[in-house]
């Protein structure tokens, strides 16, 4: 039986990563190696405004998804606490792959990218084992984080994902009653669409 719950044990960050990577192959932060993944999402669990939410079937983690609620200011203390961590494992990655150094440079901005007028979830990152795809767990997991949402303080939950190449997932996204909020290009010309949930949106 799957179950979906919170993570609140440090010591199956590990775990998280792995799993990220093993989902995500070749992906720009799984590039950036384990000891980066294990950081970034330590900080979701130690920050008060944001979490993750595991999906587990006999005790072994199948997929998770992490949110935040003030995700400017997230990047903000993240970057301070690991600042140090975040610097070694993203100089392995820029001396293996040079062409990382602008995308690292823009990650370390998101604090400032993402700033809006109006309060919002972030849907920062959501990830199911490959061998356990068809299963429902990403669909799970979005309506944990639905409901967990008070929408009378929050407007909307927001996500970003590629617009080209990646039909599969803008279409899981749109079947979760996600609308297309915009579609942009980066500094890097990465073309990314942004959705948003409102309840009673896109039914």
């Amino acid at each position: 039986m799957i179950s979906i719950s919170d993570l609140n044990d440090k010591n199956r960050i590990t775990e998280i990563s792995r799993l990220h990577k093993k989902a995500f192959p070749g992906f720009f932060l799984t590039q950036l190696g384990i000891p980066f993944l294990k950081a970034l999402y330590t900080g979701y669990i130690e920050d008060d405004m944001s979490g993750i939410f595991i999906a587990q079937e006999n005790n072994r983690i199948i997929g998770f998804l992490a949110y935040s609620k003030d995700y400017p200011l997230f990047f903000k203390h993240l970057l301070k606490k690991h600042v140090v961590r975040f610097a070694f494992c993203s100089a392995g990655a820029a001396i293996r792959h040079p062409s990382f150094i602008m995308r690292i440079l823009g990650a370390f901005k998101k604090s400032d990218s993402v700033v809006k007028k109006e309060a919002y979830i972030e849907l920062a990152s959501i990830c199911v084992d490959p061998e356990c795809e068809g299963k429902g767990i990403g669909t799970a997991l979005i309506e944990k984080l639905k409901y967990s949402v008070n929408f009378d303080r929050f407007s909307y939950i927001s996500l970003e994902t590629d617009a080209e190449n990646n039909e599969p997932v803008n279409s899981f996204y749109m079947k979760n009653g996600f609308s297309l909020a915009r579609t942009y290009k980066t500094g890097e010309g990465r073309l990314m669409n942004e959705y948003t949930y409102k309840p009673g949106e896109n039914i």
